[in-house]
């Protein structure tokens, strides 16, 4: 970027303000770089200024800066000491960020729990992650007590019943100034389609700016912004999404349950600017007949997992040139960035490499391909994890971690991601990736959702299967027709059922190990 770029930047996002650098750097001397710090900034600089809306009204940065120093306060008077691990397993409100700043602040490392988890997979996760309180929703107490789950419960949204609530807990906080800790970095959890989610361990000290600056310089976020966020906090990012509005003192508007209707109606209630979602709640706002006036949105931020073609056409067709969609995962970080251009030019593009990141494209001995050749997709960037927390780390080539995926570039630097290596079919010899042929069906106007996968075949080692969620009037040889005319005879799947709902966590990621043939 030239000066007269970067000045640009800066000043899009507040960051040449005087009053906004004093703020951040007294922030940052108390709490170090961190969420905590953040937050302070923007209370400092702008008090009087929305920091959250929810289903229960508005705080503002002052008063949710003041809750979460009396929270951090109310934690160490329960018992808990720096280096604790409290878990957060709340759905989206401002019970989830008070409690992720009064981590920050008290020095107790938060584990960000998916309000999906039954009763064993919480229990299971907690005692891994050594999770010393939980701060809930009260909806998930049930979860919580029938897990076994031994430590401290603090109730988020209303009366705690046997259990404190966080009114409660603030309560106690002394007078006693709250003393800096040591700068601690959350656990993420991998999304656990294929088994238990596993935490991702961040290091220790802050790390991330470079990245960070590359996405602001990608998405043309501004300061003061009104952002709507159904896309869950508990994930990388929903969080990231909160994190970029507290470090520009913007507000935040969070959707408790995603709905369509409820989420468009949220846009225009508060004349949101952005708009930040996992791509299956782009395909469902697409399916349902709500309307609402969203001229309001600049941006519609959208990651998490693969986001179809045919969805990213749709949704600028019909809601305008806004859509920016990031590629990578909790454990690689950020690695690409389509922008409406490039979804305008291709849609099923991943983007291009977002400053700050390296991603290759190399073959099994870890060489690079060129463009228009497939092979494992392999990230680097300073927002990597550095190992899971029950042990061992992703595989790397060089000095770049393994993504999982597979894909190619084009001759214009776009990635295109064809699917995900774990997930590839071998059927009569013939190497099959699902995401090519659930994006083919997708495209069609009567089918809502689409998942193929291999089951075990005696004379083929695996056939192909299709579960379609359909509206209109399909049978299955209207579906295996379909993909015919379009794709190679190998790819055709033998077995088509029609199902009401296809497995997905909340994120929107298939749950593959639940389709069977």
């Amino acid at each position: 970027m030239t000066l007269a770029e970067n000045v640009a930047f800066a000043r899009r996002l507040g960051l040449v303000d005087p009053r906004q650098i004093a703020a951040t750097t007294t922030a940052i001397a108390r709490w170090g770089p961190n969420l905590a710090a953040m937050y302070t900034a923007s209370a400092l600089r702008h008090p009087g200024r929305r920091a959250v809306r929810d289903d229960r009204g508005s705080l503002t940065y002052a008063q949710l800066d003041s809750r979460a120093t009396a929270l951090a306060k109310g934690f160490r008077a329960l018992g808990l000491r720096a280096g604790d691990h409290v878990g957060i397993f709340c759905s989206n409100h401002r019970g989830f960020v008070e409690a992720a700043i009064a981590t920050a602040k008290a020095g107790t490392p938060c584990v960000f729990l998916n309000t999906g988890f039954a009763a064993a997979q919480f229990g299971d996760v907690a005692e891994r992650e050594d999770v010393a309180a939980v701060v809930c929703d009260r909806a998930l107490l049930p979860v919580v007590e029938a897990s076994g789950f031994g430590g401290e419960v603090i109730v988020a949204d209303g009366d705690g019943g046997s259990h404190h609530s966080l009114a409660a807990v603030r309560k106690l906080a002394t007078s006693r100034p709250l003393l800096p800790s040591r700068p601690t970095a959350p656990v993420l959890l991998t999304s656990g389609t294929t088994g238990t989610p596993k935490g991702a361990r961040r290091p220790g000290r802050p790390a991330g700016m470079a990245s960070a600056i590359g996405l602001l310089q990608r998405v043309p976020y501004r300061a003061g912004d009104i952002t709507v966020i159904p896309a869950p906090l508990f994930h990388a990012w929903g969080l990231a999404q909160m994190t970029i509005a507290a470090s520009t003192g913007s507000t935040i508007v969070l959707v408790r349950r995603f709905e369509p209707a409820a989420v468009l109606a949220a846009v225009q209630a508060n004349q949101a600017t952005v708009l930040a979602v996992v791509p299956i709640m782009l395909q469902r706002m697409l399916a349902s007949d709500a309307s609402a006036d969203t001229s309001s949105l600049r941006i519609v931020a959208s990651s998490g997992s693969a986001l179809p073609a045919h969805v990213a056409s749709a949704w600028m067709d019909r809601f305008g040139d806004n859509l920016y969609n990031m590629y990578g995962s909790t454990e690689v970080g950020q690695a690409t960035l389509a922008d409406p251009t490039d979804l305008r030019a291709a849609p099923g593009t991943a983007g291009r490499v977002i400053p700050g990141s390296t991603v290759e494209v190399v073959d099994d001995d870890g060489r690079p391909l060129p463009p228009g050749e497939t092979g494992r997709i392999v990230v680097g960037n300073d927002a990597q994890f550095t190992e899971y927390t029950g042990g061992g780390t992703k595989e790397r080539v060089r000095d770049l971690m393994v993504a999982g995926d597979v894909g190619y570039f084009d001759g214009d630097g776009r990635l295109f991601v064809t699917g995900r290596a774990d997930d590839m079919i071998v059927s009569g010899g013939e190497n099959v990736f699902p995401q090519e042929i659930e994006e083919l069906l997708l495209g069609h106007p009567d089918i809502v959702d689409a998942a193929v996968f291999g089951v075990d075949d005696d004379e083929f080692g695996q056939r192909l299967a299709a579960w379609v969620v359909a509206t209109g009037d399909l049978d299955a040889d209207d579906v295996r027709a379909l993909v015919a005319a379009h794709l190679a005879r190998h790819k055709v799947p033998r077995d088509v059922a029609f199902v009401d709902e296809l497995p997905r966590n909340a994120t929107g990621k298939l749950l593959r190990d639940e389709l069977t043939g």
